[in-house]
């Protein structure tokens, strides 16, 4: 090595170096001080040859030390990219699932404002909240189905079901603000007939406009 590139040789190096010789120099002495043994010799070959070559002895030191530093760095980076991954794909399917479900409400809403447009359309505001009051009683009891469109199109319960008015209404979307309103105050809990779950225009029960409530 010319003296240029020791002169370039970090402190670091020197210092190391001069540990390994140290250290070197302290199992030479163990050596000879309690006997030759097989795996003393071999200690010897090793303080022998890196005596000759320290530099190299360091150099190869600190690359093994420096690889094993970058593949723990090259770990914590996958490691947290993995992590990342899986907080963006909670993050889509939370994000689908709330979609779905603002969908699936408003699909309840124009449902039960379609139903109540058809039965109470003509009926004070009241009236029309009743109607929905009664399809939400429904949904709470065990006797009906448990979703908003199978009340609704349970057989036989709604006449606008059977005769196709509904459907009509609903793919004009011809219900009004009105029945929109009164079905969200339904679904919120707006209840003038308590749990009444029939409407008629017979004579008996909770009178709301034409309709009574039982």
């Amino acid at each position: 090595m010319s003296n240029k590139k020791r002169r370039r040789l970090p402190v670091a190096a020197v210092l190391m170096c001069m540990l390994t010789l140290a250290g070197f120099s302290s199992s030479a002495a163990f050596i000879q001080a309690n006997g030759q043994t097989e795996e003393g010799s071999a200690i010897e070959g090793e303080i022998a040859s890196n005596r000759e070559n320290p530099v190299c002895f360091f150099a190869e030191t600190w690359e093994k030390a420096k690889e094993i530093a970058e593949e723990k760095e090259r770990q914590a980076i996958l490691a947290a990219q993995r992590e990342a991954a899986l907080r963006e794909e909670e993050r889509k399917r939370a994000e689908a699932e709330a979609a779905e479900q603002a969908r699936l409400q408003q699909y309840d809403r124009e449902l039960l404002a379609s139903i109540i447009f058809c039965e109470a359309g003509n009926q004070p505001y009241e009236g029309q909240v009743a109607v929905g009051a009664v399809v939400m009683n429904r949904i709470r009891s065990s006797a009906y189905p448990d979703t908003m469109e199978d009340v609704i199109y349970q057989a036989g319960q709604f006449g606008p079901v059977s005769s196709g008015w509904l459907d009509r209404v609903r793919s004009a979307g011809g219900y009004t603000e009105s029945t929109m309103k009164a079905a969200q105050d339904a679904i919120a809990g707006a209840n003038p007939v308590g749990e009444c779950l029939y409407f008629d225009q017979g004579g008996c029960g909770i009178q709301i406009g034409d309709h009574f409530f039982h």
